[in-house]
């Protein structure tokens, strides 16, 4: 684990940073001195073998990203998610995390069991099953994303897992062997100590599984006016076919961040969990996790999470009226689309611009991503030309490949 160093001062700056969600930060790691005997341990186990999704809800739960949940939902939360948007206790969560196996595979289970969870035929964690249960899939896709059409990708990937969940607390044998981002994989353990250190007693937390465009930019700089620190945290888990792949989206992040922020005042670090695409509920979601790292403020811009025409353009940020301010704890900041002028001659939203959409910089995803295919920049107003430079390459490296 990363070092850092705490002063006095920054102690007591620790000591005042929000609470995490339920009010205790879980850790489900085993301590390093345990991971030889665990392992050891697991290889004697029945085992499950487990999907990447599956991994990266793991890392979640161990490292306390999704506190306070400390394994997969059994029955009773799995219900009160669904239908209440809560946890049985009564917490806000929106998205029930599920570990779903076939019924060929349920029938070795049996409630105490422990078993190993492995990925790739290697032992990662330990699960002692508290539950069984059947996953009314239907209803969850109906509840958590408003459709149950297959043809959504957070839809499609519930109705593709196994018919039966399991309920139970993990553990993680040991932190999970990545060979990307390594240095911007911190845990909420370490963003606290490390916003403590730098002395940020507010911090505002931006999701993203997309390049940082000038719109980003702009509500990005507009938060940071009035916070400590902007903690960037781009979404690295599974995502749609024709999502920009996270190793590119990465280098975008990097370079805008190094030419065009304070670096004293911004933070990069990556996401684990895998893009669910269910809109609003996942906007709580992402809200309650990065609550979890530390941070006080969460941007909740246009369409948060969304995919194709499934959700209303601000359903997003109107979510988080279903909650009392103090039960979510971190503050939504709530814009507006924010595009560029051309008579204002800056970014604007339709809060502080009077001009009509023929004045505007707007570009479809669809235009974007031909013009960069073509090896085209894309108007400076709406994309950094640095970043631009970065999906040029990729795009021509990609048909390249394919060619």
């Amino acid at each position: 684990m990363r070092e850092h160093v705490l002063t006095a001062e920054s102690l007591d700056v620790a000591r005042e940073l929000i609470p995490p969600h339920g009010g205790q930060l879980v850790n489900r790691v085993a301590d390093a001195d345990q991971h030889s005997a665990l392992q050891e341990h697991a290889r004697q186990l029945s085992a499950i073998e487990i999907d990447e999704r599956t991994v990266a809800d793991i890392e979640c739960i161990a490292t306390g990203i999704y506190s306070p949940i400390t394994g997969f939902v059994g029955r009773e939360d799995y219900d009160t998610i669904i239908d209440e948007m809560r946890l049985s206790n009564g917490l806000p969560w929106t998205i029930p995390v599920a570990l779903s196996v076939s019924e060929e595979v349920a029938t070795r289970l049996q409630v105490d069991l422990e078993v190993a969870l492995t990925y790739r035929g290697k032992p990662l964690a330990l699960l002692t099953v508290d539950d069984i249960y059947r996953r009314d899939k239907q209803r969850e896709a109906a509840n958590v994303y408003g459709t149950t059409e297959a043809t959504h990708p957070g839809v499609a990937a519930v109705y593709e897992t196994g018919d039966i969940c399991i309920g139970g607390s993990i553990q993680l044998i040991d932190r999970i062997p990545h060979d990307d981002f390594f240095e911007c994989r911190l845990t909420p353990a370490e963003t606290r100590a490390e916003f403590a250190r730098r002395g940020w007693r507010s911090v505002v937390a931006f999701q993203t599984r997309n390049p940082i465009h000038r719109a980003h930019e702009y509500l990005q700089k507009v938060a940071l006016e009035i916070v400590d620190g902007l903690f960037v945290n781009p979404l690295v888990g599974t995502t749609k076919g024709d999502d920009v792949p996270a190793a590119v989206r990465m280098r975008t992040y990097e370079v805008i961040l190094g030419t065009y922020y304070p670096a004293e005042r911004t933070l990069l670090s990556v996401y684990p969990a895998a893009m669910r695409y269910a809109g609003p509920r996942e906007a709580i979601m992402h809200a309650i996790s990065r609550k979890n790292y530390g941070c006080t403020h969460f941007i909740v811009g246009r369409d948060h999470a969304g995919v194709g025409n499934y959700y209303g353009t601000y359903a997003a940020q109107e979510i988080f009226d279903h909650f009392r301010p103090e039960e979510i704890g971190i503050t939504p900041l709530k814009f507006e689309h924010s595009h560029f002028c051309s008579k204002c001659g800056q970014l604007v939203t339709s809060k502080t611009c009077p001009h009509g959409e023929e004045h505007w910089v707007h570009l479809s995803g669809t235009k974007v991503r031909e013009l960069l295919s073509n090896g085209q920049l894309p108007p400076p107003e709406f994309s950094r030309p640095e970043v631009a430079a970065i999906l040029i390459d990729a795009y021509a490296r990609a048909n390249g490949a394919t060619a």
